[in-house]
Protein backbone atom coordinates (compact mmCIF):
# COMPACT_ATOMS: atom_id res chain seq x y z
CA UNK A 1 0.00 0.00 0.00
CA UNK A 2 1.37 3.19 -0.84
CA UNK A 3 0.67 5.97 1.64
CA UNK A 4 0.05 8.68 -0.48
CA UNK A 5 -1.90 7.23 -3.25
CA UNK A 6 -4.36 5.35 -1.25
CA UNK A 7 -4.82 7.12 1.31
CA UNK A 8 -3.70 10.69 1.42
CA UNK A 9 -4.58 11.65 -1.85
CA UNK A 10 -8.02 10.38 -2.06
CA UNK A 11 -8.86 12.55 0.85
CA UNK A 12 -7.33 15.12 -0.73
CA UNK A 13 -9.24 15.26 -3.55
CA UNK A 14 -12.41 15.37 -1.82
CA UNK A 15 -11.47 18.90 -1.38
CA UNK A 16 -11.52 21.41 -4.14
CA UNK A 17 -7.65 21.73 -5.61
CA UNK A 18 -6.86 25.06 -3.67
CA UNK A 19 -8.07 23.83 -0.38
CA UNK A 20 -6.56 20.93 -0.96
CA UNK A 21 -2.93 22.69 -1.59
CA UNK A 22 -3.81 24.65 1.59
CA UNK A 23 -4.82 21.18 3.61
CA UNK A 24 -1.50 20.14 2.66
CA UNK A 25 0.88 23.05 3.38
CA UNK A 26 -1.21 23.12 6.68
CA UNK A 27 -0.32 19.24 7.24
CA UNK A 28 3.33 19.66 6.16
CA UNK A 29 3.83 22.93 8.98
CA UNK A 30 2.29 21.07 11.75
CA UNK A 31 3.62 17.51 11.01
CA UNK A 32 6.94 16.48 13.34
CA UNK A 33 9.57 15.81 10.52
CA UNK A 34 10.63 12.01 11.94
CA UNK A 35 6.66 11.71 11.08
CA UNK A 36 7.33 12.93 7.81
CA UNK A 37 9.66 10.66 6.94
CA UNK A 38 8.26 7.48 8.87
CA UNK A 39 4.94 7.71 6.06
CA UNK A 40 6.52 8.88 3.08
CA UNK A 41 9.62 6.53 2.96
CA UNK A 42 13.66 7.27 2.64
CA UNK A 43 15.73 9.59 1.25
CA UNK A 44 16.40 9.77 -2.63
CA UNK A 45 20.18 10.22 -3.38
CA UNK A 46 22.22 10.42 -6.17
CA UNK A 47 23.83 13.98 -6.34
CA UNK A 48 24.15 16.61 -8.78
CA UNK A 49 26.56 19.25 -9.34
CA UNK A 50 25.15 22.81 -10.99
CA UNK A 51 25.79 26.58 -10.81
CA UNK A 52 28.65 25.88 -8.07
CA UNK A 53 25.82 24.31 -5.40
CA UNK A 54 24.69 20.63 -4.87
CA UNK A 55 21.74 19.04 -5.17
CA UNK A 56 21.41 15.93 -2.93
CA UNK A 57 18.96 14.34 -6.46
CA UNK A 58 18.13 15.98 -9.15
CA UNK A 59 14.06 16.11 -8.14
CA UNK A 60 13.22 19.31 -7.55
CA UNK A 61 9.77 20.81 -6.08
CA UNK A 62 8.78 23.94 -9.07
CA UNK A 63 7.39 26.97 -8.30
CA UNK A 64 4.05 27.52 -6.97
CA UNK A 65 3.21 25.10 -5.04
CA UNK A 66 5.34 26.93 -1.68
CA UNK A 67 4.70 29.96 -3.35
CA UNK A 68 5.04 32.18 0.54
CA UNK A 69 8.06 29.94 1.26
CA UNK A 70 6.37 28.62 4.23
CA UNK A 71 7.34 25.58 4.90
CA UNK A 72 11.04 25.17 3.16
CA UNK A 73 12.25 22.84 5.78
CA UNK A 74 9.28 20.13 4.87
CA UNK A 75 10.48 19.87 1.11
CA UNK A 76 13.86 18.52 2.20
CA UNK A 77 12.34 16.14 5.00
CA UNK A 78 10.04 14.78 1.79
CA UNK A 79 13.40 13.95 -0.38
CA UNK A 80 13.20 16.89 -2.38
CA UNK A 81 16.91 17.91 -3.89
CA UNK A 82 16.27 21.16 -4.12
CA UNK A 83 13.29 23.46 -4.07
CA UNK A 84 11.78 26.33 -5.75
CA UNK A 85 9.91 29.16 -3.89
CA UNK A 86 7.32 31.88 -5.55
CA UNK A 87 6.44 33.03 -7.75
CA UNK A 88 7.44 36.10 -5.28
CA UNK A 89 6.61 39.91 -6.39
CA UNK A 90 7.42 43.10 -5.33
CA UNK A 91 4.15 43.41 -4.31
CA UNK A 92 1.66 41.42 -1.86
CA UNK A 93 -1.32 40.48 -4.70
CA UNK A 94 -4.63 38.25 -3.96
CA UNK A 95 -4.38 36.62 -7.39
CA UNK A 96 -7.22 36.11 -9.78
CA UNK A 97 -10.88 35.36 -8.63
CA UNK A 98 -11.69 31.88 -6.87
CA UNK A 99 -12.27 29.05 -8.03
CA UNK A 100 -8.96 29.61 -9.79
CA UNK A 101 -7.29 26.01 -9.79
CA UNK A 102 -8.64 22.80 -11.66
CA UNK A 103 -8.20 18.96 -11.58
CA UNK A 104 -8.67 16.43 -14.83
CA UNK A 105 -7.68 13.38 -13.16
CA UNK A 106 -8.06 11.31 -16.36
CA UNK A 107 -5.69 13.23 -18.06
CA UNK A 108 -3.37 13.42 -15.05
CA UNK A 109 -3.37 17.54 -15.46
CA UNK A 110 -4.38 21.10 -14.01
CA UNK A 111 -5.14 23.92 -15.43
CA UNK A 112 -4.49 27.24 -13.11
CA UNK A 113 -5.46 30.95 -13.37
CA UNK A 114 -3.62 31.82 -10.15
CA UNK A 115 -2.37 34.87 -10.93
CA UNK A 116 0.50 35.30 -8.42
CA UNK A 117 -1.42 35.18 -5.47
CA UNK A 118 1.91 35.52 -3.07
CA UNK A 119 2.33 37.37 0.55
CA UNK A 120 4.89 39.77 -0.84
CA UNK A 121 8.59 39.98 -1.53
CA UNK A 122 9.21 42.33 1.88
CA UNK A 123 6.81 40.16 4.40
CA UNK A 124 8.33 36.76 2.48
CA UNK A 125 11.93 38.16 3.08
CA UNK A 126 11.03 38.76 7.05
CA UNK A 127 9.63 35.01 6.91
CA UNK A 128 12.97 33.71 5.59
CA UNK A 129 14.94 35.56 7.82
CA UNK A 130 13.11 34.63 10.72
CA UNK A 131 13.79 30.74 9.40
CA UNK A 132 17.53 31.17 8.98
CA UNK A 133 17.98 32.46 12.20
CA UNK A 134 16.38 30.15 13.52
CA UNK A 135 18.76 27.03 12.32
CA UNK A 136 16.08 24.98 10.43
CA UNK A 137 16.91 26.24 7.53
CA UNK A 138 16.98 23.81 4.70
CA UNK A 139 20.28 21.86 3.79
CA UNK A 140 18.72 21.49 -0.11
CA UNK A 141 19.88 24.44 -2.76
CA UNK A 142 16.49 26.81 -2.26
CA UNK A 143 15.89 28.81 -5.76
CA UNK A 144 13.58 32.41 -5.86
CA UNK A 145 11.43 32.50 -8.76
CA UNK A 146 10.29 36.27 -9.23
CA UNK A 147 7.88 37.57 -10.96
CA UNK A 148 5.88 40.98 -12.51
CA UNK A 149 3.35 42.55 -10.05
CA UNK A 150 0.19 42.71 -11.94
CA UNK A 151 -0.21 47.18 -11.22
CA UNK A 152 3.21 47.20 -12.15
CA UNK A 153 3.42 48.31 -15.79
CA UNK A 154 5.51 46.51 -18.14
CA UNK A 155 7.49 49.13 -18.72
CA UNK A 156 8.23 49.34 -15.37
CA UNK A 157 8.92 45.69 -15.30
CA UNK A 158 12.58 45.44 -14.74
CA UNK A 159 12.09 47.75 -11.70
CA UNK A 160 9.63 45.58 -10.30
CA UNK A 161 11.80 42.65 -10.69
CA UNK A 162 14.83 44.24 -9.18
CA UNK A 163 12.48 45.41 -6.15
CA UNK A 164 12.01 41.72 -5.23
CA UNK A 165 15.27 40.62 -6.20
CA UNK A 166 17.19 43.07 -3.70
CA UNK A 167 15.15 41.58 -1.09
CA UNK A 168 15.25 38.32 -1.55
CA UNK A 169 19.33 38.15 -2.35
CA UNK A 170 20.80 36.79 1.00
CA UNK A 171 18.13 33.88 0.88
CA UNK A 172 18.07 32.42 -2.73
CA UNK A 173 21.19 29.99 -3.78
CA UNK A 174 19.58 30.65 -7.62
CA UNK A 175 16.87 33.21 -9.31
CA UNK A 176 14.72 32.75 -11.87
CA UNK A 177 13.12 35.47 -13.83
CA UNK A 178 9.60 34.30 -14.44
CA UNK A 179 8.28 36.07 -17.67
CA UNK A 180 6.02 33.24 -18.93
CA UNK A 181 3.16 32.36 -16.67
CA UNK A 182 0.20 33.20 -18.67
CA UNK A 183 -2.34 34.41 -15.93
CA UNK A 184 -0.47 37.95 -15.20
CA UNK A 185 -2.17 40.16 -18.34
CA UNK A 186 0.86 40.85 -20.44
CA UNK A 187 3.52 38.95 -18.88
CA UNK A 188 4.77 37.00 -22.04
CA UNK A 189 5.34 40.29 -23.44
CA UNK A 190 8.43 39.92 -21.18
CA UNK A 191 9.86 37.00 -23.04
CA UNK A 192 10.58 39.58 -25.94
CA UNK A 193 14.67 40.17 -26.84
CA UNK A 194 14.67 43.92 -25.55
CA UNK A 195 12.09 43.70 -22.32
CA UNK A 196 13.79 40.47 -21.28
CA UNK A 197 17.88 41.42 -21.66
CA UNK A 198 16.64 44.56 -20.09
CA UNK A 199 15.12 42.80 -16.67
CA UNK A 200 18.34 40.71 -16.90
CA UNK A 201 21.12 43.46 -16.87
CA UNK A 202 18.90 45.03 -14.24
CA UNK A 203 19.16 42.34 -12.04
CA UNK A 204 22.61 41.32 -13.05
CA UNK A 205 23.99 45.11 -12.27
CA UNK A 206 22.57 44.07 -8.71
CA UNK A 207 24.39 41.24 -8.36
CA UNK A 208 26.18 38.94 -10.95
CA UNK A 209 27.11 36.23 -8.24
CA UNK A 210 23.92 34.07 -7.83
CA UNK A 211 22.69 32.19 -10.40
CA UNK A 212 19.73 33.28 -12.22
CA UNK A 213 18.43 31.79 -14.94
CA UNK A 214 14.51 32.42 -17.09
CA UNK A 215 11.41 30.17 -17.26
CA UNK A 216 10.22 29.98 -20.75
CA UNK A 217 6.62 29.17 -22.32
CA UNK A 218 5.57 26.03 -24.20
CA UNK A 219 3.63 28.29 -26.30
CA UNK A 220 6.82 30.02 -28.48
CA UNK A 221 7.26 29.22 -31.94
CA UNK A 222 10.67 27.46 -32.70
CA UNK A 223 12.43 29.96 -33.82
CA UNK A 224 11.32 32.12 -30.72
CA UNK A 225 12.68 29.35 -28.89
CA UNK A 226 15.84 29.46 -30.44
CA UNK A 227 15.85 33.32 -30.42
CA UNK A 228 15.59 32.77 -26.31
CA UNK A 229 18.52 30.08 -26.43
CA UNK A 230 20.58 33.05 -27.84
CA UNK A 231 19.72 35.61 -25.78
CA UNK A 232 20.73 33.38 -22.56
CA UNK A 233 23.73 32.94 -24.28
CA UNK A 234 24.69 36.67 -25.13
CA UNK A 235 23.17 38.26 -21.68
CA UNK A 236 25.60 35.31 -19.89
CA UNK A 237 22.42 33.55 -18.30
CA UNK A 238 23.23 30.42 -15.74
CA UNK A 239 20.31 28.72 -17.40
CA UNK A 240 17.02 27.79 -18.49
CA UNK A 241 13.89 26.20 -17.42
CA UNK A 242 11.69 24.65 -19.78
CA UNK A 243 8.82 25.08 -19.45
CA UNK A 244 5.64 27.11 -17.82
CA UNK A 245 1.97 25.95 -18.19
CA UNK A 246 0.35 25.82 -21.71
CA UNK A 247 -2.72 27.28 -23.01
CA UNK A 248 -3.02 24.78 -25.69
CA UNK A 249 -5.65 23.13 -24.02
CA UNK A 250 -6.38 20.75 -26.79
CA UNK A 251 -6.18 17.54 -24.64
CA UNK A 252 -9.29 19.11 -22.55
CA UNK A 253 -12.68 17.86 -23.07
CA UNK A 254 -14.35 21.41 -24.56
CA UNK A 255 -17.12 21.15 -21.96
CA UNK A 256 -14.87 20.82 -19.01
CA UNK A 257 -12.27 23.42 -20.41
CA UNK A 258 -11.24 26.46 -18.24
CA UNK A 259 -9.29 29.53 -18.63
CA UNK A 260 -5.56 29.32 -17.16
CA UNK A 261 -2.60 27.25 -17.88
CA UNK A 262 -2.12 23.75 -18.20
CA UNK A 263 0.20 21.50 -16.42
CA UNK A 264 0.63 17.28 -16.27
CA UNK A 265 0.43 14.80 -18.93
CA UNK A 266 -0.66 16.97 -21.75
CA UNK A 267 1.97 19.10 -21.81
CA UNK A 268 4.91 16.22 -21.83
CA UNK A 269 5.42 16.23 -25.23
CA UNK A 270 5.81 20.17 -25.93
CA UNK A 271 7.94 20.90 -23.46
CA UNK A 272 9.97 18.04 -24.04
CA UNK A 273 10.35 19.21 -28.18
CA UNK A 274 11.32 22.82 -26.41
CA UNK A 275 14.01 21.57 -24.17
CA UNK A 276 15.80 19.57 -27.33
CA UNK A 277 14.84 22.75 -29.37
CA UNK A 278 17.59 24.41 -26.48
CA UNK A 279 19.70 22.08 -26.44
CA UNK A 280 20.74 22.26 -30.20
CA UNK A 281 21.60 26.27 -29.72
CA UNK A 282 22.86 26.04 -25.84
CA UNK A 283 24.84 24.38 -23.91
CA UNK A 284 23.82 26.07 -20.73
CA UNK A 285 22.33 24.08 -17.74
CA UNK A 286 18.21 23.66 -18.29
CA UNK A 287 15.80 22.46 -15.66
CA UNK A 288 13.12 20.44 -16.96
CA UNK A 289 9.53 21.15 -15.80
CA UNK A 290 6.27 20.20 -17.95
CA UNK A 291 4.85 17.08 -18.16
CA UNK A 292 6.97 14.99 -15.48
CA UNK A 293 4.73 12.86 -14.03
CA UNK A 294 7.16 9.37 -13.82
CA UNK A 295 10.27 7.96 -14.18
CA UNK A 296 10.18 7.58 -17.86
CA UNK A 297 8.93 10.97 -18.97
CA UNK A 298 11.75 11.88 -16.58
CA UNK A 299 14.82 10.36 -18.04
CA UNK A 300 13.13 11.53 -21.17
CA UNK A 301 14.08 15.00 -20.37
CA UNK A 302 17.52 14.03 -19.01
CA UNK A 303 18.11 12.33 -22.53
CA UNK A 304 16.70 15.60 -24.28
CA UNK A 305 19.40 17.58 -22.43
CA UNK A 306 18.07 18.37 -18.85
CA UNK A 307 20.54 18.95 -16.36
CA UNK A 308 17.72 18.31 -13.21
CA UNK A 309 13.84 18.31 -13.40
CA UNK A 310 11.17 19.92 -11.04
CA UNK A 311 7.84 18.52 -10.59
CA UNK A 312 4.56 20.09 -9.51
CA UNK A 313 1.41 18.47 -10.74
CA UNK A 314 3.51 14.82 -10.88
CA UNK A 315 3.83 15.51 -6.87
CA UNK A 316 0.07 16.12 -6.84
CA UNK A 317 -0.89 12.70 -8.91
CA UNK A 318 1.73 10.45 -7.15
CA UNK A 319 3.23 11.67 -3.97
CA UNK A 320 7.03 11.78 -2.24
CA UNK A 321 7.18 8.33 -4.02
CA UNK A 322 7.59 9.94 -7.42
CA UNK A 323 10.79 11.70 -6.17
CA UNK A 324 12.85 8.52 -5.40
CA UNK A 325 11.41 6.73 -8.67
CA UNK A 326 13.00 9.25 -10.90
CA UNK A 327 16.42 9.46 -8.86
CA UNK A 328 17.20 5.90 -9.16
CA UNK A 329 15.93 5.79 -12.87
CA UNK A 330 18.04 8.97 -13.48
CA UNK A 331 21.38 7.87 -14.25
CA UNK A 332 20.50 4.11 -15.32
Amino acid sequence: MNFYTDILRPGLFRFDPETAHHLALTGLRLTPSPLVRALFGGEATNPVRLFGLTFPNPVGLAAGMDKNAEVLGAWETLGFGFVEAGTVTALAQPGNDQPRCFRYPRLEALINRMGFNNDGAEKITARLASLKSSGRWPRIPVGMNIGKSKVTPLEEAARDYATSFRLLLPFGDYFVINVSSPNTPGLRQLQDRSSLAEIVRTLKDIDATKPLLVKIAPDLSDEAVREMAALAETEKLDGLIATNTTLDHSAVPRESDQTGGLSGSPLRSRSTEVLKLLRAETSLPIIASGGVMSADSAVEKLRAGASLVQIYTGFIYRGPGLIREISRAWHC
